[in-house]
């Protein structure tokens, strides 16, 4: 017997083939400030549905005018565009809102993928929603969930943590406070987008507060050097170590392992930054990744570097 769930969506009444679920997209395309998600590489990607929002759209907002013009060059799509980024949507929301009471139709685009997933318009999305105006989505590509499912990683419970801090003291950081989570009870596969220049320093920072655990790196998702490694993350971290990673990144961490003890723990965290660092620095950073006092990890920390330089 099937355990997928029934389908308790609504019969159409059988005048508009848009009103089943196997039938062509409907014929009336959604009013208001609509969320159009775009292909993440392949434009082969985009939906019908896309196709007629974007067409039928007053303004299409975009995160780069210029990366959103040849998807719509490709399509034959004429329509006024404006951009739409971190810098200007504070500015933008004012006009927007006013277009939206005068029933105009308006798109919002990202550069490629699912807008607001570590793109711009949450603020727009918010003021909207505030004043009541009608907002709809146009579901398509996202980058993230490919990656997630060709990881071969466990796919459900997941977390997408979009881009870690790119500083290290504070990626560091970010990275311990989910690591503390974990040993709260979290279990699920992590999924980050991260900037090529970027990739083997977060990958070795994720190998010093996760340990070795099975992980993915999926690169130029649809498009022509699509590439999937899936290995440990100390692997993945030695290999784009010298071999520098170029295009659009995710990177897929799998769940934590059944907890060992507190102090293996902290042993294998000390042990690989005293292979680094020096004593205060290892001190530090383990101390910040487990949470415990500082005092019982220098003295664990002094036993495991007298051991090491003492071997006899």
């Amino acid at each position: 017997m099937s355990s997928r769930p029934q389908d308790d969506s609504e019969p159409g009444d059988g005048d508009n083939p848009g009103d089943s679920p196997a039938g062509p997209a409907p014929s009336h395309p959604p009013e208001g400030l609509v969320l159009v998600s775009t292909p993440i590489g392949n434009l082969g990607d985009i939906t019908a549905r896309a196709l007629a929002a974007l067409r039928a759209a007053d303004l299409l907002l975009c995160e780069d005018t210029r990366t959103t013009a040849r998807l719509l060059a490709a399509y034959g799509i004429s329509v006024r565009t404006a951009p739409l980024h971190e810098h200007n949507e504070d500015r933008q929301i004012a006009h927007v809102l006013a277009l939206l009471r005068e029933g105009r139709r308006v798109a919002l685009v990202s550069d490629a993928g699912t807008p607001l997933v570590s793109d711009p318009g949450y603020r727009l999305v918010r003021a909207a929603l505030a004043e009541g105006l009608a907002v709809t989505g146009v579901p398509g590509a996202n980058a993230a969930l490919l990656a997630l499912v060709l990881s071969g990683l466990p796919p459900q419970p997941f977390l997408f943590l979009g881009f870690p801090p790119p500083r290290q003291a504070a990626r560091l950081a970010a990275f311990a406070g989910l690591r503390a989570a974990e040993r709260a009870g979290l279990s699920a596969t992590h999924v980050w987008y991260e900037a090529p220049h970027r990739l083997a320093e977060t990958l070795a920072d994720m190998t010093q507060i996760f340990g070795d655990r099975p992980a993915a790196v999926a690169r130029e998702l649809t498009k022509r050097f699509e590439e999937l490694r899936r290995q440990g993350l100390a692997a993945l971290a030695a290999h784009y170590a010298t071999t520098p990673a170029r295009g659009e990144i995710c990177v897929v961490v799998g769940p934590a392992p059944a907890e060992s003890t507190p102090e293996q723990d902290v042993d294998a965290l000390l042990q690989a930054a005293l292979a680094t660092h020096r004593l205060k620095e290892a001190v530090a950073q383990v101390t910040a990744a487990t949470g415990l006092p500082r005092k019982q990890v220098y003295a664990r920390a002094l036993e495991l570097d007298g051991r090491a330089k003492d071997p006899g």
